[in-house]
């Protein structure tokens, strides 16, 4: 029996349960898996082409765009590589949500960048959690809201 890598890969890709998402230069998205169908609500119909604004809160978008430019422009990013990364997304139905991912960068054969795939998980279960054992060892009623 061979192993038949391209199978594997579009497999992987489509039945992982966590988001992978891949953007181009411009950061106009160009695959987007059934994990991030299920995290974010969008089908794949309305995310390929679109701009990855759509699941970023629009008030992290100027700083999330200055890094991704000077990423592109650059070759280079500031974040190692299996760097876990954390932040707030917004799904289609206008909630926030709390997401770890990694990226991975794609080079073309001259080493300029073509885009960035992310591998990302939905944590707000586990975030809110933890905010609330930081809001108790604080002496804060559970209710309250931290920062």
């Amino acid at each position: 029996m061979n192993f038949d890598l391209d199978r594997f890969a579009i497999t992987l890709l489509n039945a992982m349960p966590d988001a992978v998402v891949y953007s181009d230069a411009a950061g106009r998205i160009g695959f987007w898996n059934k994990g991030a169908e299920r995290i974010f609500g969008f089908e794949n119909a309305e995310t390929v082409g679109q701009s990855l604004d759509i699941i970023i809160p629009e008030k992290l978008r100027s700083r999330h765009w200055e890094g991704y430019e000077k990423t592109m422009r650059t070759g280079t990013t500031r974040y190692g590589t299996g760097d876990l990364l954390s932040v707030p997304a917004i799904r289609k139905d206008g909630s926030r949500i709390s997401i770890e991912f990694t990226i991975v960068p794609f080079h073309d054969d001259a080493g300029r960048m073509l885009g960035i795939a992310a591998i990302m998980r939905d944590v707000t279960k586990r975030f809110e959690e933890m905010r609330a054992l930081q809001r108790r060892a604080a002496g804060l009623p559970e209710t309250e809201r931290a920062g």
